[in-house]
């Protein structure tokens, strides 16, 4: 793994038929469960549509730096790997649609490499869709991919938050990896809270931002704003795995974690289908 780092894009996985199903609603879906929903993190028994949705940035610069960046790709592929061979159907969306900026492209990694080799995954990275075709009913969880540009368009992606609102409320499992915790700052239960408030979680933390030179450029400090919305933020030493979950949220710090955000996001699931 790079020391350097990471930023998201988009995709959408199970392209032909499964395009016309899985998208249509959009942001005006996004809090249509909130006023029936059940507690916050209760246990349920629920049906599963056996599909997740996997949400990546459409930002491809580092702020003033002109420095280019995008959905970091090992995010991707190794949660996409876990995911479809636990038997899930994957939609990758971009926050504005079309081409996913990538970063971390490294073909030494096999998980990588296949993933950038199907030709599937290659339409959709040249053509994703956009954020606003998300329909949250056709979902069992969301996963925000990392990446740096995800700091700069995932709070106020709202389609994806709205999202994220409607699928945790209605039973699904929210993850995030990385920078994808941006994402988690702007997503409220239908109470108004903050989804992360009282939770542990895990996020890029300040230090492994300040260790790649990006602490004054990045527009906040993922670790510090997670904090003080009331977050449990729970870090590991720099670069090293770290996976938390908190009732059905999962987070993790950065690359290292990816694999094991996916794997717990899988288990889950399928308790809540038991």
């Amino acid at each position: 793994m790079s020391n350097t780092h990471f930023t998201g894009a988009a995709l959408l996985i199970g392209f032909g038929a499964v395009l016309g199903t899985a998208l249509a609603g959009g942001a005006s879906t996004g809090n249509a469960a909130a006023s029936t929903s059940p507690p916050p993190g209760a246990k349920q028994e629920r049906p599963l549509n056996k599909r997740i949705l996997m949400a990546v940035t459409s930002h491809d610069k580092k702020g003033s730096t002109g420095e280019p960046t995008g959905a970091y790709v090992p995010e991707m592929a190794h949660p996409y790997d876990v995911f479809t061979k636990a038997g899930y159907a994957v939609d990758i969306v971009s926050v504005r649609g079309g081409k996913v900026p990538l970063d971390g492209v490294d073909g030494k990694d096999p998980g990588v490499a296949a993933f950038l080799a199907d030709p599937q995954v290659q339409k959709v990275l040249a053509q994703s869709p956009p954020s606003s075709t998300v329909d949250a009913s056709r979902y069992d969880a969301i996963f925000f991919a990392g990446g740096h540009g995800a700091m700069w368009d995932f709070p106020d992606a709202r389609s994806f938050t709205a999202a994220a609102q409607r699928i945790y409320e209605a039973g699904g499992v929210v993850g995030a990896v990385c920078h994808g915790p941006a994402a988690l700052v702007a997503v409220s239960l239908g109470s108004g809270e903050p989804l992360v408030k009282g939770k542990r979680v895990s996020a890029f933390t300040n230090e492994e931002e300040r260790t790649v030179g990006l602490d004054q450029v990045v527009p906040f400090l993922l670790e510090t704003r997670l904090v003080q919305l009331g977050a449990i933020h729970e870090p590991a030493p720099l670069w090293q795995e770290k996976v938390v979950t908190s009732e059905r949220l999962v987070t993790g710090q950065n690359p290292a974690s990816a694999s094991g955000v996916a794997k717990a996001m899988v288990a889950l699931l399928g308790a809540s289908s038991r």
